[in-house]
């Protein structure tokens, strides 16, 4: 019995070794028309490390070194020291009734060198390079990836080895796809790289435009962080190899770097200005200085040594800065930075999950939204931040209104208090007058007395009216009104449109054409079209101002300012306060004071009104006009 117990005990082992030896054997993938494409995982790609980067195909065909190939225990593999050569093995089962083309194709465009050995016979290898190292013009296809053909005319099952050198960190994944799969996925990519980075150039385009119209530095930073995260994700993605640099590889190992550097400055001097720390938050204006010098720092030490430029996970730090100083400042009261943290949030959700797919965390997929996931965070931030800037400049608008009613509510307050002012003078003049006549009847007696009160009454009277005078003076003529508060008259072009008009048809309309009196609103503000004929007469035709380049509220002020100075003001001087070059204010000087002196007699006692008397003139400046 005891025997037979042993007998069955060892087949029954025997069995359980047959039945694990398919469990502990490399998987070989099987070509299939069914399954267009597939990515080598687990059990079907084994790697070995070559820490001497010596081993040569012959070695690694040797069967001590065979026998140490290991299984990948995470989804693909990850290459994570950097002195070391990596050695990687695949097997594929070729079936003749496949009838489509098929290749390898290898992602992570960072990886320096690849080295194919394709079978082509009996322990004979076929080598094939690719790489960041070589030229892009040497690869057999003209594709951010990199390919290589395989051969459908075998059958059964062959085994290609891979070997890998790298810089920095990177993903070996390996897929298999047949050629239409490839060309049907390719044309999409390219086509959703071409929306992704014209996205980019349009809002940049967009923000530059505005720095261009206002002159604020945060577009210009906004600009260039912009640029500078499309810049970095082409060298990611292979694209500024195949369009930007191909004949130059040596960029590769800089370009992705600087890139990283340059939007992270830019980042932080965006948010500098964006958040006015300096005013809002000094201490945290000045940590984030401190951020970008220490960073500049540690790029040029990256310049040195260019395998530094693998960490990238540094962009971490002065991201979640920009956020910490984000939060504040909507806490602070400042409501344009809530779309800057949900954009700076959304942006760091892309870094961590691009870190979870390096650290190759089993519960993260691996798929087109996690390999494209700091990509697709970009663009949100991208839109979010634009959002920010939007809702600022809103503010900024909203702000400028309330001063601009608040300015005209004290003007009205001040016309008021004139009003006020004269009425209490002339009601004081009055009280003088009838008190001084009360006492002249009180004291008839006393002649040297009242004739000396009449001297001084008398002074008073001439003080007081000589005062009225000078008020009235500056009130009428305005000697002491200056530009500034004379804009706050005439601020633009439509509030001085309007009083032309008011002007020009106080009494009714008549077409200069055709003298129909019946109009309608022409095509620009405050003109007029005849409903007979169809002449459009704008406000400043037929005036002193048609055909004139400077703005209209200047060319207000300059009229104003010949007629209240009697043509006596020059030209130095009217640049001077109009900040126009002397050469135009002295055309525009001289045409006014000619007419200042062909008007001599219906000026003379005109009184206020008198400089809008010098408007309607026939224009006689050669220039173009303006509208």
């Amino acid at each position: 019995m005891m025997k037979i117990s042993g007998v069955v005990f060892l087949f029954t082992l025997a069995i359980l070794s047959i039945l694990n030896l398919p469990t502990q054997a490399q998987l070989p993938v099987k070509i299939d028309d069914k399954v267009p494409h597939h990515i080598f995982n687990y059990g079907e790609i084994e790697s070995l490390a070559d820490t001497s980067g010596t081993l040569t195909i012959q070695d690694i065909l040797r069967p001590e070194l065979a026998s140490k190939f290991s299984k990948s225990k995470i989804y693909t593999p990850k290459i994570f020291s950097l002195n070391s050569t990596y050695w990687f093995k695949i097997k594929i089962k070729y079936t003749p009734q496949s009838r489509e083309n098929w290749v390898l194709e290898f992602f992570d465009q960072t990886i320096e060198d690849v080295q194919v050995y394709a079978p082509i016979g009996p322990h004979k290898y076929q080598q094939f390079k690719f790489g960041a190292k070589y030229k892009f013009d040497q690869r057999e296809y003209a594709h951010k990836n990199f390919l290589l053909n395989l051969d459908n005319s075998k059958e059964g099952e062959e085994t290609y080895y891979i070997r890998i050198k790298s810089s920095q960190s990177a993903s070996v994944i390996v897929v298999l796809r047949n050629m239409r799969w490839f060309v049907h996925y390719a044309t999409e990519e390219y086509m959703f790289f071409g929306l992704f980075y014209g996205m980019i150039v349009v809002f940049s385009f967009y923000n530059l435009l505005m720095f261009i119209a206002i002159r604020q530095k945060q577009y210009l930073y906004y600009v260039l962080y912009n640029l500078s995260i499309g810049l970095y994700e082409t060298c990611v993605d292979g694209i500024a190899f195949q369009y930007l640099w191909p004949d130059h590889p040596a960029l590769n190992q800089y370009g992705y770097g600087m890139a990283l550097y340059l939007s992270s400055v830019f980042g932080l001097l965006f948010t500098l200005n964006f958040l006015y720390l300096k005013h809002k938050a000094p201490l945290l204006y000045k940590a984030m200085i401190g951020m970008i010098f220490i960073r500049s720092l540690y790029f040029i030490a990256c310049l040195y040594d260019h395998h530094l430029f693998t960490y990238k996970l540094v962009e971490v730090v002065p991201l979640m800065m920009a956020l910490c100083s984000g939060i504040y400042i909507w806490k602070k009261g400042f409501r344009p930075a809530r779309f800057f943290v949900i954009g700076y949030s959304f942006l760091l959700l892309g870094f961590i999950i691009k870190g979870l797919v390096l650290l190759n965390v089993s519960w993260l997929p691996y798929g087109p939204i996690t390999h494209y996931s700091l990509s697709f965070c970009f663009v949100i931030e991208m839109i979010l931040v634009s959002f920010a800037i939007g809702d600022s400049i809103r503010g900024l608008r909203q702000e400028q209104d309330r001063a601009q009613k608040l300015m005209i509510e004290q003007l009205q307050i001040n016309e008021r208090l004139k009003e006020t002012l004269n009425k209490e003078l002339s009601s004081l003049v009055d009280e003088r007058t009838k008190e001084v006549s009360q006492k002249a009847a009180t004291i008839e007696k006393q002649h040297a007395e009242i004739s000396l009160m009449n001297a001084m009454l008398e002074k008073d009277n001439l003080e007081l009216h000589e005062n009225i005078k000078k008020v009235s003076r500056a009130r009428v003529m305005s000697l002491d009104v200056d530009f500034e508060e004379f804009s706050k008259i005439y601020p633009d072009r439509d509030t001085c449109f309007k009083y032309l008009a008011e002007l020009k048809w106080t009494n009714g309309y008549s077409c200069k054409k055709c003298f129909n009196t019946q109009h309608l609103s022409g095509f620009l503000p405050f003109s007029r079209r005849c409903t007979k004929c169809g002449y459009d007469e704008s406000v400043i035709a037929h005036t002193i101002f048609q055909n004139s380049r400077i703005p209209i509220n200047k060319a207000f002020y300059m009229l104003f300012l010949v007629y209240s100075t009697k043509g006596k003001i020059s030209s130095h001087k009217l640049s001077q306060l109009l900040l126009i070059r002397q050469s135009t204010c002295w055309a525009y000087n001289s045409k006014m004071q000619k007419l200042l002196e062909e008007k001599n007699k219906e000026l003379k006692n005109a009184g206020q009104s008198g400089w809008s008397k010098l408007i309607f003139e026939a224009p006689s400046f050669a220039e173009k006009p303006t509208v």
